[in-house]
């Protein structure tokens, strides 16, 4: 009797080289394919992060629908809000295909050991920034996810799709709004202008430290989970804005701002990266509210959770319990 051998499982040098190709080729990673440790943990603290930044992102914005001046604008806001949780809710499922938890991504965002965009702990004080947001940090999102579109990683690739779709529809909204505000009487063109010198800078940090200090881009790009740099996509966000704003009336509050013709581009000042360090570290405006807000309305929600998770259990049991009695 002749006996079959198995085949020999590839050793760690012939997957890695298998990934490798993949990557060279500019094609796509799955879950089920192999890919070093160091991939997986980049991906899962990158993923993890966006839909960190999704939820508590709803946050600000959430803070003004009861005080939006029309219904049509508070349904406009009440809509937006809602596509950031399921921008959230993409994003963690995206997560989930790396072996780890919602629940374990959770609660590492409530204990700071994983990050959210610090956009985010600015308050919104006035309505316009509702307007500035959609603009300025929608548009910065953009620039930045886009090219996430093509990132090696085939889930959350395919989850940025349709998250950029509605993304830009969330810019022009901003934009919209804005447009109509400086259209109006002087006080409310006086609050597009201040809520636009707040939120500058921080849109600008948005898309993280210069790329002499960033300690991820370049693993991150040689693995293609990123596409540009970080100082690559901040000029393409500048360049882009700049003439919008023109167009709306407002003055970016910048006095280095300015276009190069050399360069074929604009120059412009550097963010204080001293104010974004701190506020990365948790120091900023409103850190403390956001995590708390987001723990409340965790532990609120255990209830849910455990109720959902108890009724697909005897769903389980009752769904067997028929199978059985049909055969």
């Amino acid at each position: 009797m002749s006996t079959v051998t198995p085949e020999a499982a590839p050793d760690a040098e012939a997957l890695q080289a298998q990934f490798d190709d993949v990557i060279a080729r500019n094609e796509r990673i799955e879950p089920r394919d192999w890919m070093p440790d160091g991939y997986r943990a980049t991906l899962v603290r990158q993923i993890a992060q966006h839909a960190h930044s999704e939820i508590i992102g709803m946050q600000p914005e959430g803070n003004w629908i009861t005080r939006a001046p029309s219904l049509r604008r508070k349904a406009i806001l009440l809509a937006k809000v809602q596509d950031e949780a399921g921008h959230g809710l993409y994003l963690y499922s995206a997560t989930e295909t790396l072996g780890t938890s919602r629940d374990e991504l959770t609660e590492k965002l409530l204990s700071g050991a994983q990050k959210y965009s610090s956009i985010f702990n600015y308050p919104t004080l006035s309505y316009a920034d509702v307007g500035t947001i959609g603009w300025l940090v929608d548009g910065a999102a953009i620039c930045n996810q886009v090219p996430l579109c093509r990132t090696s990683y085939g889930p959350y690739g395919r989850a940025m799709i349709r998250i950029c779709k509605e993304e830009s529809f969330h810019q022009r909204q901003g934009y919209e709004l804005l447009m109509t505000m400086m259209q109006g009487t002087d006080a409310q063109r006086e609050m597009v202008q201040e809520s636009v010198d707040r939120f500058w800078w921080p849109a600008l940090m948005m898309f993280g430290p210069p790329d002499a200090d960033s300690p991820n881009t370049a693993r991150s790009m040689a693995w293609g989970i990123k596409r540009n740099t970080n100082d690559d996509l901040r000029q393409r966000f500048v360049d882009m804005t700049v003439p919008q704003a023109q167009v709306l009336g407002v003055t970016l509050p910048d006095p280095q701002l300015r276009w190069n013709e050399e360069r074929g581009a604009h120059d412009f000042g550097e963010p204080d990266w001293e104010e974004f360090m701190r506020v990365v570290k948790g120091n900023g405006p409103c850190n403390a509210q956001r995590v708390a807000h987001r723990r409340r309305a965790w532990e609120d929600g255990a209830w849910v959770r455990e109720a959902a998770t108890a009724y697909a259990a005897r769903s389980a049991v009752l769904g067997a319990s028929r199978e059985g009695e049909e055969r």
